[in-house]
């Protein structure tokens, strides 16, 4: 079933971003920005996983929904999520009094689905293995005529994640050099992309998962392989990047990074050690820099931390042991 989504024919753009700002301002919080000082050169933390929710997904979630007309908003919204977009969805749903249906994997951090409940949706739960979720929430949204809310392949999702640059420039006041940026369908990375039109994009993927940056070396979208090994970056499992972020990345000449496990674990110590909860998926771009596989750079380097959901007793065991 074929959902049409209200937003369709609006063109993706920097100006949508600061529009976004605009409707977001008082709703999410302004994260800080921690510069690290054992670095050679100026590296910066944007610290996302600080945001309210745990994640960046609010900036993006909220700016869709607040754009939703009056009278459809009764019928409520559809997502579909591992639980940060799901947390996000949910949370703007219950401040502009809308219904939220969340389609999730049953495998998800227990964390995750409590806060998703928490916060008034109603869940459906799926095998990630065996369903797609995003038929389920394409059925739901026909069958209850709602509106079907994706967490990357949305221009106001886009633009709403975009708000991040806009506050990583007006914090450094400049625009940063490099962002490097966790990326599982590229929302937030491809409105880095709007934002920051003339910093370095790199997006940053758990090993065997780096579909978006395998599909930008290739200049064309990749899926990941039926056999991608194990990742605890639930966050970022997403199958097949969308043309809407996609086309944006490749336009702005961005490229990719991947981490293995070992080094997502370590890069969730070293932000421990600087005070930061970070779950896998938030912690990849801090890997990637930790592990030496970004290049040198003149100017300032932003790595976004985005993800405080972990589950307690996965955490302790990544806290305690090593890999």
């Amino acid at each position: 079933m074929e959902i049409q989504s209200y937003n369709e024919s609006k063109m993706i753009s920097r100006a949508g971003v600061i529009a976004a700002m605009e409707r977001v301002a008082g709703i999410v919080r302004r994260t800080p920005l921690l510069r690290l000082p054992e670095a050679d050169r100026r590296v910066w933390i944007k610290c996302e996983s600080m945001q309210i929710g745990g994640a960046f997904k609010l900036r993006g979630a909220y700016n869709r929904l607040a754009q939703i007309e009056a009278r459809r908003r009764a019928a409520g919204v559809v997502a579909f999520s591992s639980g940060n977009h799901a947390q996000g969805v949910a949370r703007a749903a219950k401040l502009l009094d809308m219904p939220a249906v969340i389609v999730m994997p049953a495998d998800a951090p227990a964390v995750k689905l409590a806060a998703t409940r928490a916060l008034g949706a109603e869940i459906i739960l799926y095998d990630r293995a065996a369903e797609s979720r995003e038929a389920i929430a394409a059925q739901l949204a026909g069958d209850r005529g709602a509106v079907l809310v994706p967490s990357f392949d949305d221009v106001d999702v886009v633009e709403g994640q975009g708000t991040v640059g806009i506050e990583i420039a007006e914090q450094l006041g400049h625009p940063p050099a490099r962002v490097v940026a966790p990326c599982g369908g590229g929302g937030l990375a491809a409105g880095l992309a709007l934002a920051l039109p003339d910093s370095e994009i790199v997006v940053a993927e758990p090993e065997g998962w780096d579909d978006m940056g395998r599909s930008l070396e290739h200049g064309r979208i990749v899926e990941v392989p039926t056999d991608a090994p194990f990742t605890s970056c639930d966050a970022l499992q997403t199958k097949r990047v969308a043309d809407l972020t996609f086309g944006t990345l490749k336009a702005a000449d961005a490229h990719g990074v991947w981490a293995s496990e070992a080094e997502v674990h370590e890069a969730m110590r070293y932000a421990f050690g600087l005070g930061l909860v970070v779950e896998p998926g938030g912690a990849v771009a801090l890997a990637s820099w930790l592990a030496s596989k970004l290049l040198p750079i003149e100017g300032d380097t932003v790595i976004i931390c985005s993800g405080s959901n972990v589950d307690p007793g996965a955490y302790a065991k990544v806290l305690t042991d090593r890999i």
